[in-house]
């Protein structure tokens, strides 16, 4: 259908973010300003935010297109304390992480294992294909290829978690509550208020 993209790659909580940016301070003029300016606006979880969601930020907000700058800008925000890193994810120092409630979380079935050494990861770029169902039984939406960033906030939280540690060729079946997919708005015409999904999803790359 022409809505399924829109309706995995628009999660909740992510539409609309504003950034947290102190009120008087300037437009950010270095880059390093410009990542913290990001990682604030992005609001990534407790690790932060990854590399890849940054560059797409900086380049679309600040056409802000230069992998070395950003690669030296993220280097020289660790060293000096600026930025804290977790894996390939980045959070303000001084800002408070967000707390994580362990409620009733992500249902996870792997119904076959992939192939290789490589497992999917914050920060990877994956492809996969997918059919989503309510509990009715009603399929809103499916593609026979799709790709995001995971970790990025580029979906919605239950595919981020769900996805994660998979190995190509592998196949999940995922049962989403509705926290971790599109809340109490849901997602019209075919997602109503706090509705359970359900995935069946395969992994066909990771780059």
């Amino acid at each position: 259908m022409s809505s399924s993209k829109e309706k995995i790659s628009k999660p909740p909580g992510n539409k609309g973010a504003k950034a947290r940016y102190p009120k008087k301070s300037k437009t950010p003029s270095t880059v390093l300003d410009k990542i913290v300016f990001a990682v604030r606006a992005l609001r990534g979880g407790p690790k932060g935010s990854s590399r890849p969601a940054i560059a797409k930020f900086l380049k679309s907000e600040f056409d802000q297109d230069n992998a070395t700058a950003l690669k030296m800008a993220l280097k020289k925000g660790v060293s000096s304390g600026v930025l804290i890193q977790t894996g390939q994810s980045f959070r303000v120092a001084d800002d408070p992480v967000e707390e994580v409630v362990e409620e009733e979380g992500v249902e996870i079935d792997d119904t076959k294992l992939g192939i290789g050494e490589a497992t999917a990861a914050d920060g990877d770029t994956v492809t996969v294909s997918y059919v989503g169902i309510l509990d009715s039984g009603y399929q809103f939406d499916k593609a026979s290829t799709f790709t995001f960033v995971l970790g990025a906030g580029d979906v919605i939280k239950g595919w981020d978690s769900g996805v994660t540690g998979m190995k190509v060729g592998g196949k999940r079946k995922l049962v989403v509550p509705s926290k971790f997919g599109y809340g109490k708005r849901g997602c019209k015409p075919d997602i109503p208020p706090n509705a359970t999904l359900h995935f069946s999803i395969k992994l066909k790359s990771i780059k």
